[in-house]
């Protein structure tokens, strides 16, 4: 019997216009970590679809091999059915059902057509014990954070007798403890015979669980490394998947600030549901032009509540305190009025948030910015085309034309349109939360330098990080929050990883 339980042998898949993958070889062995790497629009995702039967067997050249026998997958219950199972970035919970129904849902057994409620009730806490989450199976998922919905997304995989876990992006929304949780998990089940293949951007994250990393570049199969035998560093991966070295993660820029553009004092923000609840604690603080200001925290810390409050009263059932733009005192009441005002916002959640997903990369550029393109109320798509290309161009969005469907591209280049649109409306405050989550590190290049080209051309940046080295790469000044208020304030010369973390825990 082979060593292997997945081998694919060269794979090809085309979409109207776009060859995604070609001639991609790959092999995982039995009960291996296997990561795979890759910028996006590599190919990663699209390679994994067509494993697990999300593209059906006659949409690709190429053979796969499960288990020593050649797939005909027409759909996702075909390959879970051979104990093969993929989770997706988006997660694909019903967030109204509870977890033991979630678990279940599309494999329940039934007697004369009735389901045995109790039984899946009990079932459901034998996966919830493995996968480590102490919820009772009758929780709403929707009550769930982020993180142990990802837990019941793999109780619900181990519930269908997986042999081979495909994870993408598993913890990209994660804090770090949860995705140090979240990994141990998957190094246990490596010891239970289990197989993960791991699509991942965090590269530490990488060289810490995995055995194997295969690197995936404009859609073929680069190299394949064993971690321990090669040696493998974080410089070597990033070299194969951009094809360079990138000796300089954050472009380096001459730091000025001038005089003070944006100043908050006392703002409190209540909780949209829960009225009396402060989610901002009377929190002040101050943005210097031509200055990146970074907020760093725990998830959960009110970072990206009390901007989306500024930002239009987005947040929250009230707020309170003053904000001063160049002096004047101002309160928006909607993004509308912030937008025309100076202020630029790219959301932490751009599918939900920052685009129309199925509307097409000129129409979401346009969308904060279309009185500069139309007149009467019509819009003039000469300029629209024209003001969306200059954008395709200056920040490199890999696409063959701008008609595409936004849905349609990789996350970093969707990430790239939402920063068009924020940059067509020319904002003097850019607001930024987490502009590279869930991006390749040469994609995360790219944004850095799009971000000093604004900062060199006299705008000010307000930007929220989970990543640490993120924000002590990028930022001129720090604000530490949790728990709804500012901790400390370090300057670029004083903060270090330990300091941040210690004023965020300790104060």
């Amino acid at each position: 019997m082979s060593e292997y339980i997945l081998e694919i042998n060269n794979l090809t898949k085309e979409f109207p216009g776009v060859r995604a993958l070609e001639n991609v070889n790959l092999k995982i062995k039995k009960g291996e970590i296997h990561s795979i790497c890759g910028e996006n629009g590599a190919g990663k995702s699209t390679l994994m679809s067509c494993i697990s039967g999300v593209y059906p067997r006659n949409s690709y050249e190429g053979k796969v091999f499960f288990k020593g026998n050649e797939t005909n997958y027409n759909s996702v219950k075909d390959s879970e059915k051979e104990g093969l199972a993929i989770i997706h970035q988006e997660l694909a919970l019903s967030p109204y059902l509870p977890i033991y129904e979630n678990i279940f849902l599309g494999h329940m057994e039934t007697k004369f057509g009735i389901i045995n409620w109790n039984k899946y009730i009990k079932e459901s806490k034998k996966y919830l014990n493995i996968v480590g989450l102490n919820e009772q199976p009758e929780t709403i998922v929707s009550k769930l954070g982020v993180g142990k919905q990802q837990l019941v997304e793999i109780a619900r995989a181990l519930s269908k007798n997986a042999e081979l876990l495909i994870l993408d992006e598993p913890t990209s929304s994660l804090n770090d403890d949860e995705s140090e949780k979240l990994l141990n998990l998957i190094i246990e089940f490596k010891k239970q015979g289990i197989t993960s293949v791991i699509i991942s951007h965090k590269l530490n994250e990488v060289l810490k669980v995995a055995d194997t990393v295969t690197i995936i570049r404009d859609g073929h199969s680069i190299s394949t490394y064993d971690v321990k035998k090669d040696n493998l560093t974080e410089d070597m991966i990033i070299k194969d998947m951009v094809g360079r070295d990138l000796t300089q993660r954050f472009p380096e820029r001459k730091s000025s600030p001038g005089d003070t553009i944006m100043e908050v004092k006392n703002w409190t923000v209540y909780h949209p549901d829960y009225h009396s609840i402060k989610v901002v604690d009377n929190v002040s603080f101050y943005l210097r032009k031509g200055e990146i200001l970074a907020f760093c925290g725990p998830m959960g810390a009110g970072r990206t509540e009390i901007m989306m409050s500024l930002f239009g009263n987005s947040y929250g059932f009230r707020s309170e305190g003053e904000l001063f733009i160049k002096g004047k005192k101002c309160k928006f009441n909607s993004p509308h009025e912030a937008i025309h005002s100076g202020l630029g916002y790219v959301s932490e959640d751009r599918k939900s948030l920052g685009l129309v997903l199925i509307q097409d990369i000129k129409t979401n550029i346009a969308h904060s910015s279309l009185d500069k393109i139309s007149k009467f109320g019509v819009v003039n798509s000469g300029q629209e085309i024209k003001m969306a290309e200059h954008y395709r161009k200056e920040l490199n969005i890999r696409t063959p034309s701008v008609n595409q469907i936004v849905r349609n591209l990789s996350g970093g280049n969707q990430q790239k349109v939402v920063v068009s649109k924020t940059l067509m409306a020319d904002p003097e405050i850019f607001i930024v939360d987490e502009p590279t989550r869930g991006i390749d590190v040469g994609a995360k290049t790219e944004i850095y330098g799009i971000m000093n080209n604004m900062i060199a051309a006299g705008k000010s940046i307000i930007m929220i990080s989970s990543e640490l080295p993120e924000a002590l790469g990028m930022a001129d000044r720090i604000y530490v929050m949790n728990e709804g208020i500012i901790k400390g304030e370090l300057s670029k010369d004083e903060a270090t990883q330990e300091k941040i973390m210690h004023l965020a825990l300790v104060g």
